[in-house]
């Protein structure tokens, strides 16, 4: 591998990452139409978001299963499930691993959400949360904790980027409730 190849390898663990990493889509705006998508989900299963038109549809990006600050937000979505039933909202978490991954995940934490597989970035990628990020002084590429609000129309409602876990889900179902 060339010196230039090495360098879009993260840390050599994870994907080869492209040369205009970071440039690849616009950032999304509320009111704009909600990028569609479909997406293998845990259990075997499939999401379509053209599937979810004519209800809101909360779907929030994570960076990893099992690591304490998805923990924390997926068990905070997976409590005010029914709420969210309530109002007429789905709930999906998305995030790069693997279908295998959120059924493990799932058991482990006994969540009913839905948990979307994203290992090649399309959904990820066309909302904009693929981001630069730094750690301990370390630049690399990561999921930007972000959730969006879709309305019934299939257009976004709300954008919360940066997402700071608690108080997250809440807020979230406030704002679905006021659709």
């Amino acid at each position: 591998m060339s010196e230039g190849a090495a360098a879009f390898r993260d840390a050599g663990s994870g994907p080869i990452m492209r040369q205009n990493e970071g440039d690849m889509t616009k950032e999304l705006v509320e009111g704009e139409l909600a990028p569609s998508f479909q997406l293998p989900t845990d259990g075997g299963g499939r999401t379509d978001l053209e599937d979810l038109k004519g209800q809101a549809v909360v779907i929030y990006f994570y960076p990893k299963d099992d690591t304490s600050g998805c923990t924390a937000e997926a068990i905070a979505f997976n409590g005010l499930r029914a709420k969210f039933a309530a109002v007429g909202a789905t709930v999906i978490g998305v995030s790069p691993d693997s279908a295998a991954s959120h059924d493990k995940f799932k058991r482990k934490h006994d969540l009913e959400i839905a948990l979307a597989a994203d290992p090649e970035r399309s959904a990820i990628e066309a909302y904009g949360v693929w981001k630069e990020k730094s750690m301990y002084g370390r630049k690399y590429f990561g999921v930007e904790r972000s959730t969006f609000l879709i309305d019934r129309k299939g257009r976004i409602a709300k954008i919360w980027r940066k997402v700071k876990v608690p108080g997250h889900a809440d807020e979230v179902l406030a704002a679905t409730k006021s659709l």
